[in-house]
């Protein structure tokens, strides 16, 4: 199979791109790949197409900018050049652009597929009925919020003209049903990027690190987080470091400037900023415990699945996707309410103050993490295009009778 993928990807700085890496470095290892083409963003930087392990040809043609209303054009010029089997896009609403026209002229390239009869499949990260548009940094205004959900509805029919829609919950799945009448949408888990082998789940010598990992400054924000660590020191005693891993949301610059000036005053809290890939390992493996200090959530959970594939402990907001998470896919945490400092610092207290508890967390969470390897993730985005291209097919066959 001949397969391109519409997506960020590294070092691009758009969304999604590191979910694409670990995707694509999982498809050029199954034989069913003859080729993947890439059809990415634009970045200064070359794309990271350097694997360890042997597999397919990967061409990479990069032909489209984040806010240009010209992709719709520059994309459907590439897949006619590529002539692909199939088409996978790596998708959220607001993948092509933070730009209403922009996002939703690029959200019309699926149905662009669909009338050339190319294969294709959209894996839609997040669905707007179940993102907080105020915490989540797109509008507090209510009006607004009432437009967004007029746009946000039209633009999910939009991505529902694909062939198979494949979402990472089953609530998107219900949801997408129930609401649209959507008889193509499918469940493929989110998947772990790596299955490390099995942790010792030993902390190294030093202070416990608290970490947390992302991009910060909408519904992500760390001061909760600092104080709660500073309310646990003085509690317990303990030497505690607060590391805040990642870059401020692209909505929010600055953010941790700020952060890193109106705590100055805090000892021991790290800002590592933007981590390379081969620096992740390092960060998680020496964390003992790794916080979401949400106040929302806007899909699956990477860094949680990532944590879990590090055998750590982590302590969870008890809302919406993180909370469907641990139920559906056997992840484990210590919960706290998302706007109370005093109900994190016991979450987190009672992971860094209890060794024996923090193994039982970590090693559930590994043996989540490992049910859902992106192997897997990846035969079955492929069984899924056999299955679509197999009707296609038939159709044909039956029309031509």
């Amino acid at each position: 199979m001949k397969l391109v993928i519409v997506t960020a990807y590294p070092p691009s700085k758009v969304t999604l791109n590191e979910y694409a890496y670990h995707l694509v470095k999982q498809f050029r290892k199954n034989e069913k790949v003859t080729e993947l083409i890439l059809l990415t963003d634009k970045t200064e930087g070359a794309k990271d197409i350097e694997f360890n392990e042997s597999g397919c040809k990967i061409t990479v043609k990069e032909c489209w900018s984040f806010n240009s209303y010209k992709n719709i054009f520059s994309v459907t010029k590439a897949i006619n050049q590529t002539k692909p089997d199939s088409v996978l896009f790596n998708l959220q609403f607001m993948k092509f652009g933070d730009k209403k026209i922009a996002a939703a002229l690029g959200l019309m390239l699926p149905l662009v597929c669909k009338l050339k009869k190319i294969p294709n499949i959209v894996l839609l990260h997040n669905i707007l009925e179940e993102v907080d548009l105020g915490s989540a940094g797109f509008t507090s205004n209510k009006l607004m919020q009432k437009i967004y959900g007029f746009i946000g509805t039209s633009l999910t029919k939009l991505i529902l003209q694909a062939d198979t829609v494949a979402v990472t919950m089953q609530k998107y799945v219900n949801i997408l049903q129930d609401k649209y009448g959507a008889n193509n949408v499918k469940l493929i888990p989110h998947g772990t990027f790596e299955i490390p082998a099995e942790p010792d789940y030993k902390l190294p010598e030093g202070p416990l690190q608290v970490m947390t990992f992302g991009k910060f400054g909408t519904y992500k924000k760390v001061e909760g987080m600092i104080e709660a660590v500073e309310l646990v020191r003085a509690s317990t005693g303990l030497n505690l470091e607060v590391v805040v891993a990642g870059t401020d949301n692209p909505n929010v610059p600055g953010y941790l400037s700020k952060v890193k000036e109106d705590y100055k005053h805090v000892p021991q809290v790290r800002f590592t900023g933007y981590v390379e890939e081969y620096e992740v390992p390092i960060l998680f493996n020496e964390s003992a415990v790794v916080v979401f200090p949400y106040t929302s959530t806007t899909g699956s959970s990477g860094v949680l699945h990532q944590a879990g594939s590090y055998g750590k402990a982590v302590v969870m907001p008890d809302l919406g996707d993180l909370a469907l998470l641990v139920q559906d896919e056997g992840y484990r945490g210590e919960f706290f309410e998302p706007t109370s400092v005093e109900s994190l610092a016991k979450a987190i207290e009672a992971i860094v103050t209890n060794d024996a508890y923090r193994l039982e967390l970590a090693k559930t969470n590994y043996k989540a993490a490992t049910a859902h390897p992106m192997s897997q993730i990846a035969e079955l985005y492929l069984h899924t295009f056999s299955t679509i291209i197999e009707k296609k097919s038939t159709g044909i066959a039956t029309a031509s009778v």
